[in-house]
């Protein structure tokens, strides 16, 4: 198998035994529920601990560290071993990273989903760190017989200043490996002072091999032998094959044979889909052989899903009472009060994920194990999902991670993964399936369309004393449970957690039944969460005759914290307690006041078809503030000249990385609002590829794009996803000032801006 230099594929016995030579040290740290490694067994002697692996050290002085969250962009594999080496006072250039398999008995969640990789294993990394350079210490320490507490590994060895003795770590290696393991309480992290890497950051370890075509991805992965399948799958979710012929396929020159997976049943979950596979030695063959089969499917009920029914269905769902998630005083009095009423409706539609490396994965089933090569968010999953496809044991799966060519959530679900399997087993050789962009299209894990109704009430100083939304949408959970309508989920993402300072507020939520499958895409509900309730505070501010972003503030409120678990025990906070992570306004506010300063708010001159618009929103515990500069000439044609975001994400661990992720939201939020729209007629997807399912071009996206962090030494918190949430709304907000049109259904290409 072709492969970089950069990313090994690293076994169990792999890494403890043939990684390191003899006498290598390896360190683990316990990764469950603490950020403190737990004592161990007595290993003196030995070369590694388990049940956890994250470093090893060799008598060469090389350093290794395992990365065991997934590569799609982020920078992940680079800021998590960057954490560790710099806690153990490694030199960066001596660093070696290694890509770890699935196996969560070694180091935790390895899903890369939901802007958590920082934010649950970043003191995990630091213990583990931390841990080793204590033992380096104490046994520089034993053999010079002074005090461990005068010793300091830095730089790739320890010193001792006193009397200016110095060890490399690799002189070492072998004394510390006999060293007793050190109790939690004698481990202590460094002072943010000593960060060399902290803060400050590294070059992605994968850059050079990205920058010169080395790098391995899904697509890339190779075996001797292989073969290529091309699936034809029901058009419609949920289709049953009732027959087919293969008779023009297999003339095909290249075709081998093909094959049936079996349909998928409800709840879908991570199932493959089923349908007729052609197998063949290349990929051009397994296409073209696809295309002459001619399949018989009975459609079942999904065949009646039109989108645009639907959209009218979900409408009327959410202009009706529902069921009361969050409530507080008396709503339907305060509007009784109201000097003036404000409605409105506010839709979005399906999305697709579109990575620019759709799904691939290489499967090689033999003597009852199976072995697969694939871009995963989540390998552990992979293991779960063949091995039940299989009829096997998650022992008996190997799976390795390679780098993924983005993912936005769509590669943490591992149906194509099933699909390699499946054939592999079936055909008795390691099989190869990659999809197509039209496959990609078709057969996704949509993110859900959904309808929201808001109703305010002002009082005489123009502030809203009441307000009422309503939500309802097809939730992810769908795919799980398939009588789930009401994504309770959901709700913790933007909808429950409307900060403002409102006497009385109500949200209810109402059901939606789904016809494809839902699944989580880039900040997930916030998405049309943060549209509907940015926007709608921006039409209150318009009605109220009052600056966007001043009024936004009043609304706000003084800085308080708000637990909300009081009023909705359900509220999920991100996973994570509300103690440690609270929804404090005040940092809320900072972000808001820094975008307002930072973009030149005040000093602004808004002139017909010139305008600024502006929203906030907290997502994944990080609170982001969006100005956005629109332009938009007498024909109608959109230009986006700069947007500022202000962001607080607590300690930016790797802040260039962070910068580029927001700076890709801020692109990826312009293609959601500008272009993402997914229709479906007769159960069918209507779109298949970038000339129907379009995504922002250079000229359609910021052309400027400036981040502004926020520190505020709160604990690091997501960075891959709550840009996005406040994108959209900033940029219809600054189209209402420029053009006076209201934008409150995506995508805003729908609306005539002339």
């Amino acid at each position: 198998m072709k492969q970089s230099s950069r990313i090994e594929l690293a076994t169990r016995r792999g890494f403890l035994g043939t990684v390191f030579s003899a006498g290598a040290l390896v360190f683990a740290g316990g990764v469950a529920n603490s950020a403190t490694l737990e004592p161990e067994a007595d290993t003196a002697g030995t070369s590694s601990w388990t049940p956890n692996v994250f470093v090893g050290l060799d008598t060469d002085g090389s350093v290794t560290i395992v990365a065991h969250r997934s590569e799609m962009g982020t920078g992940i594999r680079t800021t998590l071993p960057m954490v560790l080496a710099d806690e153990l006072g490694a030199d960066w250039n001596r660093v070696r990273v290694q890509q770890a398999l699935g196996e969560a008995t070694l180091y935790g969640s390895q899903n890369t989903d939901g802007s958590c990789s920082i934010r649950d294993f970043y003191e995990i990394m630091r213990a583990s760190g931390a841990t080793a350079r204590l033992m380096l210490e104490r046994a520089a320490a034993a053999q010079w017989n002074v005090p461990a507490a005068e010793c300091k590994a830095i730089d790739h060895e320890v010193v001792h200043s006193a009397s200016g003795r110095k060890a490399g770590f690799g002189e070492l290696t072998a004394a510390a490996s006999r060293q007793p393991m050190p109790h939690p309480e004698d481990v202590h992290l460094r002072p943010a002072s000593e960060f060399r890497y902290i803060g400050k950051g590294v070059p992605s370890v994968d850059l050079n091999d990205i920058c010169t075509g080395k790098a391995v991805y899904g697509f890339d992965a190779h075996l001797p032998g292989m073969v290529y399948a091309s699936i034809e799958r029901s058009p419609v979710l949920g289709g049953k094959l009732k027959g087919f012929d293969d008779s023009e396929t297999k003339k095909v020159a290249g075709v081998l044979q093909t094959l049936t997976i079996e349909s998928a049943q409800p709840p879908y979950g991570f199932q493959a889909l089923g349908g007729v596979a052609v197998i063949a030695e290349n990929t051009w063959a397994a296409s073209q052989g696809r295309k002459k089969l001619k399949v018989d499917w009975e459609s079942g009920p999904n065949a009646l899903f039109d989108s645009a029914l639907y959209k009218k269905s979900l409408l009327e769902t959410v202009n009706k009472p529902q069921q009361v998630v969050r409530t507080a005083g008396d709503v339907n009095a305060a509007f009784s009060t109201a000097t003036k009423t404000v409605e409105a409706n506010y839709y979005t539609p399906l999305l697709a994920h579109t990575p620019m490396e759709p799904p691939a994965a290489l499967a090689h089933f033999k003597d009852g194990k199976v072995e697969v090569w694939t871009a995963t968010q989540n390998p552990q999953e992979v293991l779960t999902t063949v091995s039940k496809a299989l009829g096997l044991k998650p022992q008996d799966v190997t799976c390795h991670v390679t780098l993924l060519g983005g993912g936005f959530g769509r590669k943490s679900k591992p149906d194509y993964v099933a699909e390699a399997a499946i054939l592999s087993k079936k055909f008795g050789k390691p099989v190869k399936v990659s999809w197509t962009r039209e496959e990609d299209v078709h057969f996704d894990y949509f993110h859900a369309t959904s309808a929201m109704y808001f109703k305010a009430g002002l009082d005489t100083t123009g502030k809203p004393s009441a307000w009422l939304q309503r939500v309802a949408f097809p939730p992810i959970g769908s795919i799980f449970d398939a009588k789930e309508t009401y994504g309770t989920g959901e709700l913790s993402l933007g909808f429950l957690d409307v900060p403002f300072d409102i006497a009385n507020f109500q949200a209810e939520n109402g059901p939606a039944q789904a016809h494809v499958r839902i699944g989580w895409l880039r900040s997930v509900a916030n998405i049309y969460h943060a549209f509907g309730i940015q926007c709608f505070m921006d039409e209150l501010a318009h009605a109220a005759n009052q600056d966007p972003i001043e009024y936004w503030l009043a609304a706000l409120g003084e800085p308080r914290t708000l637990d909300l678990t009081t009023q909705h025990a359900k509220y999920s906070n991100y996973g994570k307690s509300v103690t440690q992570y609270p929804l404090d306004t005040g940092r809320l506010r900072k972000v808001v006041e820094v975008a307002r300063d930072q973009s030149g708010w005040a000093n602004r001159k808004t002139t017909p078809g010139h305008a600024w618009g502006f929203a906030a929103h907290r997502s994944f515990l990080t609170y982001v503030a969006t100005v956005v500069e629109v332009e938009v000439d007498t024909h109608g044609k959109l230009r986006i000249p700069t947007v500022h975001m202000a962001v607080d994400c607590g300690s930016a661990i790797n802040p260039d990385r962070v910068k580029a992720q927001f700076e890709g939201a801020a692109v990826f939020g312009t293609s959601v609002a500008l272009l993402g729209e997914i229709t479906a007629a007769d159960g069918r997807i209507q779109q298949s590829n970038f000339n129907n399912y379009r995504v922002a071009r250079m000229n359609e996206s910021p052309l400027e794009t400036h981040i502004h962090l926020v520190e505020s030494g709160a604990l690091p918190t997501g960075v891959g996803e709550p840009g996005v949430p406040p994108m959209a709304p900033a940029l219809c907000n600054a189209i209402f000032a420029a053009t006076g049109k209201r934008i409150r259904e995506l995508p805003l290409n729908k609306t005539k801006l002339a």
